[in-house]
């Protein structure tokens, strides 16, 4: 038997006093307010009373530490995987209000649809559905956990719902510590529910991909 729900949860809020596009950079780890958010959205999770039997987390730090209060509460280990990480981008470590202010910039801009700034949208739409598929089908009975990045679960989003990856950055619907599920019927999936379980009023997310 495949899993019966799968969750998609964004990291908490990243320590990150600098305000950079942090991407795939080391040493980003989650705040004091990060990991409260990841402990709500972990109770949030463990308060369906659904039976959870496989957590899987991306390899970079902040989602590392955004499964921990899933293993706290639901006693399992995550399982890391790659395909479930924060895409590539070539503003990596910079502010984006100073890099736009570069002429040399710009060329990066010159076809959003892909987009090329970074690895495109196809491809990380490719990878997580792989990954969520392999979850489903190895997942006995249960729910799964992923614990991933905000543009690779907002892809999703929009692969699933049928609408054009291409999109404006300031206007996705995945907030820090939040919970987008999923259903697989036959080899289709479709989305069942959106939820923002943990506080972010004041948080700083300014260095998502």
């Amino acid at each position: 038997m495949p899993a019966d729900r799968l969750h998609l949860v964004r990291h908490g809020e990243v320590h990150n006093p600098r305000r950079v596009l942090y991407g795939r950079l080391p040493g980003y780890g989650l705040s004091a307010d990060g990991r409260r958010m990841a402990r709500q959205a972990a109770e949030y999770v463990h308060g369906l009373g659904r039976p959870v039997g496989s957590l899987i987390a991306s390899p970079l730090q902040r989602t590392r530490e955004s499964a921990e209060p899933f293993t706290e509460l639901l006693g399992i280990e995550p399982v890391i995987d790659d395909r479930v990480i924060e895409p590539t981008n070539v503003f990596e470590g910079r502010r984006m209000s100073r890099a736009m202010m570069n002429p040399l910039s710009w060329r990066h801009l010159s076809r959003p649809e892909i987009p090329s700034w970074g690895e495109p949208y196809a491809q990380v739409v490719d990878r997580m559905q792989a990954a969520m598929s392999d979850a489903w089908h190895d997942t006995g009975s249960g729910d799964v956990v992923i614990v991933s990045h905000q543009l690779p679960i907002w892809v999703t989003h929009l692969f699933v719902a049928g609408l054009p990856t291409r999109h404006d950055p300031r206007r996705r619907r995945c907030a820090l510590s939040s919970v987008t599920s999923f259903e697989l019927s036959g080899d289709v999936w479709r989305e069942v529910g959106y939820v923002e379980p943990a506080s972010t009023a004041g948080a700083v997310d300014v260095g998502a991909v």
